[in-house]
């Protein structure tokens, strides 16, 4: 039987297991008394159980040798120092002697006030002086000198022979033509105003032709005048053309504007002006706009336009029956629908008649 040996060792662990090499401890043993008398900074690390088990007093050979050491950097730094003060003195006389000529000498109170001003009195003569600019002769400075005291005195002559009751004759003349004047503002009332007068006409799109599209629109001035009359092609598909009303066929949508620019085109027009029509609101609705109440008058909703054609006020009368009844006229008459235009017109008059009003 072969026997099994084993070398079991119970006893204490060596010094290097817990502090490492015997100058690297003699190492951290210098650096902590530095640190304690103030020669370096402390770092911040957690302190270690190694530190802690070899945490021992330093011995007298260790401390002498950081007393030399301290000694010797604490004269290097004395030299230092003294070297960069006699350097700062050198630098400080040197720039006092090159400003000498400029800074005076310490005095009192006065002196340092009249050594100032012999100061700028030395800065001046030192600059150089300006030429002077001489006139030649039958320059006209002179002579509009002499005109102008020619004329100050004929004026002053005038004056003093001159009586009160002249003075009063030009003040009526001044307030006369200030009356003019003060009357010019109110001429804008009389330049023609900003309104128009807008109709449209539809035509079916969408389910059975029940949405209502924009298909023709005509916008007129204050004084019946076309601005604007065209033929406009729906973004949708038209199912019913309604021409018995609207008087658009087929053949009008061939050449048509497309509705967007259609619409572009009609808002700058209508931008910023009062627009006028009869049941407003669906034109606004065809065209995908809504325009301020301010500026929008609408002739189905003004109950005087009814009490004038001997109607109750709380009924929306239609623009053809106003029409005949206050311009005794015809509109809207035929199988070829309406006229835009024609209609437009219409309701510019009929607001004319209550513009006032």
């Amino acid at each position: 039987m072969s026997t099994i040996l084993l070398n079991l060792d119970f006893g204490e662990p060596s010094k290097k297991a817990f502090g490492g090499n015997a100058k690297h401890q003699r190492f951290v043993k210098k650096r902590r008394f530095l640190e304690q008398k103030g020669f370096l900074s402390k770092k911040n690390q957690p302190p270690s159980k190694v530190s802690k088990l070899n945490s021992e007093p330093p011995k007298k050979g260790e401390t002498s040798r950081v007393d030399s050491i301290s000694k010797i950097l604490s004269c290097l730094k004395k030299k230092k120092e003294a070297a960069a003060s006699k350097r700062d003195s050198e630098q400080s006389k040197d720039k006092k002697a090159s400003l000498s000529w400029l800074t005076p000498a310490p005095s009192k109170k006065t002196d340092s006030v009249v050594a100032k001003i012999d100061l700028l009195g030395e800065l001046q003569s030192a600059l150089p002086k300006p030429k002077r600019r001489t006139q030649k002769k039958g320059s006209k400075k002179p002579l509009k000198k002499k005109i102008a005291t020619e004329n100050s005195t004929q004026t002053q002559s005038k004056d003093k022979g001159s009586n009160r009751k002249p003075l009063k004759k030009n003040a009526v003349q001044n307030s006369t033509q200030a009356q003019p004047e003060d009357k010019c503002p109110k001429v804008p009332q009389s330049l023609p105003r900003k309104m128009v007068a807008i109709d449209c006409e539809m035509v079916g799109t969408g389910p059975k032709g029940r949405v209502s599209s924009l298909a023709h629109c005509s916008i007129v001035n204050y004084n019946g005048d076309v601005l604007y009359d065209e033929y406009i092609c729906p973004p949708c598909y038209i199912v019913d053309y309604r021409t018995r009303w609207s008087g658009i066929r087929k053949c009008h949508m061939v050449n048509a504007t497309p509705f967007k620019t259609a619409r572009s085109q009609i808002l700058k027009i209508l931008s910023g002006k009062v627009v006028v029509g009869h049941a407003i609101h669906n034109d606004y609705k065809a065209l995908q706009y809504f325009h301020p109440k301010s500026l929008t008058r609408d002739t189905s909703q003004i109950p005087l336009l009814n009490r004038k054609a001997d109607c109750p006020e709380n009924v929306t009368l239609s623009l053809k029956h106003l029409t005949k009844k206050l311009l005794s006229r015809d509109i809207q008459t035929g199988l070829s629908g309406h006229s835009s235009v024609e209609d437009a017109q219409a309701t510019l008059e009929l607001y004319k008649l209550v513009e006032v009003e």
